[in-house]
């Protein structure tokens, strides 16, 4: 990609991944997943877009939803973002906050009443992610105390003071689990890096609004943690679960989570502003997207799901997986002027734009390698959400932006005006 084709294929992307949010994912989530008899979100939308009204509501998707409308509205100043925004938060705020316990619920009815009150500990990482987000959005003081709060449960209840980490689940009390899972396909172990990555993420958008040097010190242990406990040195690969010990409990990786978890290190790491940290992981997230682009991108352009000793064993293409490869991608871009890394991103994005895309301007949950959809996946859902594919759009217009800024001064105007 020759210099003067780069402008032009960054402002191509731009309007893309705009359009994208503003057309097509956040007008479904407004128009069609908003609850207007028990407030906030429905729990569940089919894939033929039939409202499932009694269902019940999951905490890890209404975090997202509360933390996708207000980092929308951040970037973009869009008044029905914030008023969505605030739709998420007055329910869940309500809702999913355990009054008696404290912490964050894993589910509640479709009106509000505490389902299943377990505390699994990814859930609260979704929490502080929102709660700090929406105060970015808003300014309200009671967000960044609830996201403290949220912290403090954390390391107080799950912070594993003899082996480093933190272990998955308790109880609505805080009590010990025997099963400790976060979904029915997860192995039954006491860490994951599914876990620890999020925690990761929340603590980053935390130390953005607080400043705290515990917080701190505990973000920058994360990142030690995915680099020396989660990293394979072997492969290049996240291990996905672990004994106390650390001792890892399976060989089977995520494509998706690995390309995540590269952008979400540099991330951190920039948050902390240590040097020495930020280059470590600007390497290693450069070195992480490339072997995620020799071993898990198809002909196609498009992320495989799993794989495992250096084979693919998941041929599927996940709809959250795609958006997160054009962030990591783009993250190894900006880091090592490799346009080869620019080139998958955008390749990525044309995969989306031709397959993933439900008539609804939803995505689909996966399509085969025949292109096929999977139609018995809801398109809303506990596990179902505007984060992932709304979080790409803004992260590219935020960076492309940038870039602009620092490169194409000139030309930066461009962004903003209509086609």
């Amino acid at each position: 990609m020759d210099a003067t084709a780069l402008p032009v294929k960054l402002k191509f992307l731009y309007k893309e991944l705009e359009r994208e949010m503003h057309a097509n994912i956040l007008p479904f989530w407004m128009s069609q997943v908003a609850d207007h008899e028990n407030g906030g979100f429905l729990g569940r939308i089919t894939n033929d877009g039939i409202a499932v009204i009694d269902a019940a509501k999951g905490s890890v998707l209404n975090a997202r939803i509360l933390w996708t409308f207000s980092a929308a509205y951040n970037l973009t100043g869009r008044p029905e973002y914030l008023e969505n925004a605030q739709r998420a938060y007055a329910f869940f705020t309500k809702h999913f906050i355990d009054s008696q316990y404290g912490g964050v619920v894993w589910s509640v009815m479709a009106n509000g009443e505490i389902l299943n009150g377990r505390k699994q500990i990814y859930a609260q990482a979704f929490g502080i992610y929102a709660f700090a987000e929406y105060y970015l959005a808003t300014g309200e003081q009671d967000a960044i105390l609830l996201a403290s709060d949220l912290y403090g449960f954390i390391e107080k209840n799950a912070f594993d003071t003899k082996c480093n980490g933190y272990i998955e689940a308790r109880s609505r009390k805080w009590e010990s689990l025997e099963d400790l899972r976060l979904s029915e396909k997860d192995a039954n172990e006491p860490k994951s890096m599914n876990t620890h990555l999020h925690i990761l993420e929340a603590y980053t958008k935390l130390f953005e609004i607080w400043k705290d040097d515990d917080l701190g010190n505990k973000l920058q242990n994360l990142i030690t943690i995915h680099t020396d406990k989660i990293l394979s040195a072997e492969n290049g690969h996240f291990n996905l679960f672990f004994d106390m010990d650390w001792n890892p409990k399976s060989e089977h990786y995520s494509f998706g989570h690995d390309i995540e978890g590269a952008w979400l290190l540099t991330e951190a790491a920039r948050a902390l502003g240590l040097k020495g940290v930020t280059e470590k992981t600007e390497r290693l997230a450069v070195k992480m997207a490339g072997i995620t682009f020799q071993e898990g991108i198809a002909e196609d352009g498009s992320l495989y799901n799993e794989g495992l000793k250096g084979q693919v064993i998941d041929i599927d293409r996940h709809w959250w997986p795609q958006a997160e490869a054009i962030i990591g991608f783009i993250n190894a871009w900006e880091i090592s002027k490799n346009t080869e890394f620019l080139a998958a991103a955008c390749k990525a994005w044309d995969f989306i734009n031709e397959h993933m895309r439900h008539p609804s301007g939803e995505w689909w949950w996966l399509v085969n390698s025949r292109y096929e959809p999977d139609e018995s996946q809801d398109l809303a859902g506990e596990w179902k959400c505007p984060y992932h594919n709304t979080r790409c759009c803004i992260e590219v217009m935020k960076r492309i932006n940038n870039y602009y800024a620092n490169n194409y001064p000139e030309l930066l105007k461009s962004l903003s005006e209509k086609n």
